[in-house]
């Protein structure tokens, strides 16, 4: 059976900076394999179109620039936040709010957006709001472990969760690169 849309694909993957020699970023191994169903907007586009027609056993290499994956980083997502946000109870909690830390967010229609503090200031705090991944060359090695139908309970699951990135988890800051 072949990759194709609505098929499930189990495979495993080590995701590089720039190349093959590059640092690694992630590793997927048989331990805890990537699954998701084909052509329904939870991976890459350019990830799928990549491994589309690959079979059970097949490897796979292949790389993508930003603009194929999750963009440029832009400038316009580094935002300065008032400190005031981040107190409680009349205090700012630096628990929370250190340097390079992933603080959950919401825009003003409510989105949940993934920020990561870039610097305290005395009278705000930068945060960057680009995809940890933005800007960045990726090169992906793997290996197809399985396709096969999707179950009804899978079809399902994925109609009640279709708003997420896999790749990065995030729900809303994906920009459409998702």
């Amino acid at each position: 059976m072949v990759v194709e849309k609505d098929k499930m694909v189990s495979l495993i993957y080590t995701l590089r900076e720039l190349d093959i020699k590059g640092n690694v970023i992630e590793e997927v191994d048989e331990s805890n394999p990537l699954s998701f169903m084909f052509g329904t907007g939870q991976m890459l586009h350019r990830f799928e179109e990549n491994i589309e027609n690959l079979s059970g056993g097949d490897k796979f290499e292949f790389a993508l620039t930003p603009a194929e994956a999750y963009g440029e980083k832009r400038e316009d997502l580094v935002v300065d936040i008032p400190r005031s946000v981040f107190e409680v109870d009349g205090n700012f909690d630096d628990n929370i709010c250190k340097v390079g830390n992933q603080v959950p967010m919401a825009d003003s229609q409510g989105r949940r957006l993934l920020g990561v503090v870039t610097e305290i200031k005395d009278d705000a705090v930068a945060m960057d709001f680009n995809h940890p991944m933005a800007g960045v060359n990726l090169h992906f090695t793997g290996n197809i472990l399985e396709v096969r139908e999707t179950t009804e309970e899978e079809k399902s699951m994925l109609e009640g969760n279709s708003n997420g990135c896999s790749t990065c988890g995030s729900h809303s800051s994906c920009d459409g690169h998702c």
